[in-house]
């Protein structure tokens, strides 16, 4: 079973009023002894005067990773993370030079 972790890796924000423009995530899936993962960005746009407004200052990672799920497919980037992990799991092809495998 796939555990999945997300995270954020950075922020871009405006200096003038704290307001994050850009959100730099990674999900990463592990499964025993096998990992996969992925990174990207979101772009964000605010509303300042808005009561549900947070700036930067009082932004946590969970707010963070809420806001870039919501713009994201998670189940679909979960999926090919864990669809990676399976082929690693069972390989379908190998690499190499027959007469070094001694």
């Amino acid at each position: 079973m796939v555990t999945y972790t997300w995270s954020v890796a950075n922020t871009e924000r405006n200096l003038s009023d704290g307001g994050i423009t850009v959100i730099h995530w990674r999900c990463t899936g592990v499964d025993g002894d096998y990992s996969a993962s992925s990174y990207g960005t979101t772009s964000h746009e605010y509303d300042a005067s808005d009561a549900g407004f947070i700036a930067y200052d009082s932004v946590t990672e969970a707010n963070a990773i809420e806001w870039a799920k919501a713009q994201l497919d998670a189940d679909a980037i979960e999926q090919a993370i864990a669809d990676e992990i399976a082929a690693e799991q069972n390989p379908t092809s190998a690499a190499g030079v027959p007469w070094a495998a001694e």
